[in-house]
């Protein structure tokens, strides 16, 4: 086993949840393909990141799935999103309304602020040291 490929992110809608990510975080869209029956199966990548690895972008379903969307890791930071200028993606960030819950901290392991998806999963954009 050499890498994760993909991680599931469940979502209120496909095309709003593309838009967030390819938009407002710089995503880039790498494959959204029509299953049928309203489903979709799409995919976005961080630029520049390992290849193959990204998320699945998964339309909830049904209440169960719906009810997990914005909170699927209970409140804690579920996502790192690591970065080589974390000013310059803070900016831009910020720039395109990304909700930054805090101001941006400078510790041990990096530079470090946690921001906030388009449904309230809870992510850190990391510069590392």
């Amino acid at each position: 086993m050499s890498h994760i490929a993909l991680i599931t992110l469940v979502v209120r809608d496909y095309d709003e949840a593309i838009a967030f990510y390819t938009d407002a975080l710089g995503f880039e869209l790498t494959e959204d393909t029509d299953r049928g029956n309203g489903t979709r199966w799409v995919v976005v990548t961080p630029p520049g990141g390992a290849p193959g690895t990204g998320l699945l972008l998964a339309r909830a379903k049904d209440e169960t799935q719906q009810s997990a969307v914005g909170a699927q890791t209970g409140g804690r930071v579920g996502f790192f999103l690591h970065t080589e200028d974390f000013a310059a993606d803070h900016a831009r960030m910020s720039a395109s309304g990304v909700r930054f819950l805090e101001e941006p901290r400078h510790e041990p392991y990096g530079s470090v602020a946690v921001f906030e998806d388009l449904y309230g999963n809870r992510w850190d954009l990391l510069e590392p040291r």
